[in-house]
């Protein structure tokens, strides 16, 4: 394990590649909870949630009321603080209102990801621990009620199952007597803001996902901030088409919402170009969200003639993976989304550690991650030596404030690999190593350059894919790439390039590519290699599957060869 040796204090803050941010606002002392009741006696009759494809409204009084028949429900299903509660279902008013009514009772919300199959839920609730999961009956070629069925065996602290379409949700949502309303009351302020109050599980890009444990403290500052920064009030309405599963929904939306009396806005179940747009037309929404790639199909779906009035939108986060600088500018110009913002995380940080401003300059919201968080602290590192490297210098990027997580669920080890105390500060918040490249520059502008473990080593030279694929973004023909390492005996590793062709685009050799990039980027930069697909592997949370990749690649090569 490496420690982290350097003392801020004696350090030229303007030279190394360290950051604090504000110290404003202040850090919110309160559940989750505590925070929807505050925000509910203010905003009652404002609108707190619009289910669009049932048509489904609930102002903030009525969510409120809701949230606490559900809590209610839950305690009379055995449910006490710390029991882990599984959620399994796209999104869905039923989710939102069990994100909240677990928090309200101190339950852990475990969230299961809806594209998880037999051999995966039985993970995550084993891992869990999960004793009730709340789950919808099927969705597409979902089997939820099945598979959870038959995880029963495997899943031994699971005792209650209970589906959205069931007589048992009626029952459990059914409103409660005052007896059990004074019992969610006591419940409730027995809590702190330091419990756990969600595990969420990593996307898994690589081997079995872990489990973040969060608290209330946590999410509830992460989401608050958010909205801050993106001056969100009561007036705003947030089209969310990202999966609440992940932080992305349930805290960049859904909490930077209720923080601050804005509207919750389901577009569909999962995402949907034109159900999306078609949302944020009808209700007249102020915010959308998305990762870039949901961005390029809804800037498609325009391109085709499709027409929608998003002239009400202002804002809105793009995040969970680099965006290509001419997406950014349409989604500008295009989608009157002057005010973007771009945020950079992950999920053990709650997730949002740096986040660009609605004034900063088009430049640094296409080219940088934006600054430093409030009440948060970055630093870029040597990984082999953990040393704090220079503004310019690209190395790992670290983070410790309110939004580290407290380890990963019943994995003290793994938690030890990441969480590195601050010796000036060891009782403080730890570093976390996200496994991420960056560069910090003179201004606290971070830029993202891609993952250590995606980094190829080509006949000794280090080469980072993330530079080549916003070189390719160049050509006119390519709508999206994605660079990986393949093995290669000569060099050790050789570039192959994962290309998406625009509609109507000709189709593009090894040949081409490389006629087209000679001369533009260094030689030993040019993909040896092109694979022209019509979709990467991605998870749900909308970031690519390098790994899977790499492996198809593999085999891919291997026949050629």
């Amino acid at each position: 394990m490496i420690t982290m040796t350097e003392s801020v204090s004696t350090r030229d803050d303007s030279e190394l590649s360290w950051a604090r941010g504000d110290a404003a606002p202040p850090l919110l002392t309160e559940t989750i909870g505590a925070t929807l009741a505050r925000v509910t006696e203010r905003h009652g009759d404002r609108m707190a949630l619009i289910d669009a494809p049932t048509g489904a409204r609930w102002t903030y009084a009525e969510f409120r009321r809701d949230v606490l028949a559900l809590a209610a429900g839950l305690c009379r299903l055995g449910v006490t603080a710390g029991d882990r509660v599984g959620l399994w279902s796209p999104n869905r008013a039923e989710w939102v209102l069990t994100q909240y009514a677990t928090a309200e009772i101190g339950a852990i919300l475990v969230n299961l990801n809806p594209a998880y199959r037999q051999h995966e839920i039985e993970y995550a609730l084993t891992q869990s621990g999960a004793s009730v999961v709340v789950a919808a009956e099927r969705y597409k070629d979902s089997d939820y009620a099945g598979m959870l069925a038959a995880a029963r065996p495997a899943a031994p602290d699971l005792r209650e199952v209970v589906l959205f379409e069931s007589s048992q949700w009626a029952e459990l949502t059914a409103p409660p007597t005052a007896d059990e309303l004074a019992a969610v009351a006591d419940r409730a302020a027995g809590l702190t803001s330091d419990d756990p109050i969600n595990i969420q599980y990593t996307s898994g890009t690589t081997g079995f996902p872990k489990g973040a444990t969060l608290s209330h403290r946590n999410i509830g500052n992460n989401g608050y901030l958010v909205g801050e920064l993106l001056d969100y009030s009561a007036d705003d309405r947030i089209c969310i088409p990202v999966p609440f599963y992940h932080c992305f929904g349930m805290v960049m939306g859904n909490l930077a919402a209720t923080s601050h009396g804005a509207t919750m806005v389901i577009p569909s179940p999962t995402f949907d170009p034109e159900a999306a747009l078609r949302a944020v037309a009808d209700h007249k929404c102020t915010s959308l969200y998305g990762v870039p790639t949901m961005f390029i199909a809804e800037l498609a779906l325009l391109d085709s003639g499709a027409e929608f009035d998003l002239s009400t939108l202002r804002t809105g986060i793009m995040a969970g993976s680099p965006c290509p600088e001419h997406v950014m500018r349409q989604v500008v110009d295009r989608m009157h989304m002057g005010q973007v913002s771009i945020c950079y995380g992950m999920t053990e940080t709650s997730p949002v550690s740096t986040q660009t401003r609605m004034d900063d300059p088009l430049e640094l919201r296409v080219g940088t991650v934006g600054r430093v968080g409030p009440h948060l602290e970055i630093k870029v590192i040597d990984p082999l030596t953990g040393e704090t490297l220079r503004r310019g210098e690209t190395g790992e990027f670290c983070t410790r404030g309110y939004s580290v997580m407290s380890g990963y669920w019943n994995q003290p080890d793994k938690s030890a690999e990441v969480l590195i105390p601050e010796p000036t500060d060891p009782q403080g918040s730890p570093w976390m190593r996200t496994g991420d490249l960056a560069v910090m520059d003179p201004n606290g502008y971070v830029r993202i350059t891609g993952r250590i473990k995606d980094m190829v080593i080509r006949g000794g030279e280090n080469i980072y894919p993330r530079e080549i694929e916003e070189f390719l973004y160049t050509h006119p023909d390519i709508l999206d790439a994605q660079v990986i390492g393949v093995p290669d005996e000569k060099y050790g590793e050789e570039l192959m390039a994962w290309i998406q062709l625009r509609d109507g685009a000709s189709e593009l050799s090894a040949d081409d590519v490389r006629e087209f990039a000679t001369g533009k980027i260094a030689r030993h930069k040019i993909p040896r290699f092109v694979h022209v697909v019509k979709e990467f592997p991605m998870t749900v949370t909308g970031k690519v599957r390098k790994v899977q990749m790499r492996e198809e690649s593999i085999e891919i090569l291997g026949t050629l060869r």
